[in-house]
């Protein structure tokens, strides 16, 4: 059985440089384009959470300098 496709945001472009995602056997799977032997697995319900935040600004004090 196969793996589904890998999907980027659209706001990437034809940029490798991005995070994709795809659902595979029940977890969420997300990888760097340019580092793809790195996977990071979670639930779903961990991701839509993570998802949430991220929509809300929870993290955006990650990109700004100190």
């Amino acid at each position: 059985m196969s793996s589904p496709a890998w999907q980027k945001s659209s706001y990437s472009g034809s940029s490798n440089a991005c995070v994709e995602v795809r659902a595979a056997d029940g977890v969420v799977e997300l990888r760097e384009s340019d580092d793809g032997d790195v996977i990071v697995r979670t639930t779903r319900l961990r991701f839509a959470d993570f998802l949430q935040g991220a929509k809300v600004g929870e993290f955006d004090h990650l990109t700004t300098s100190p």
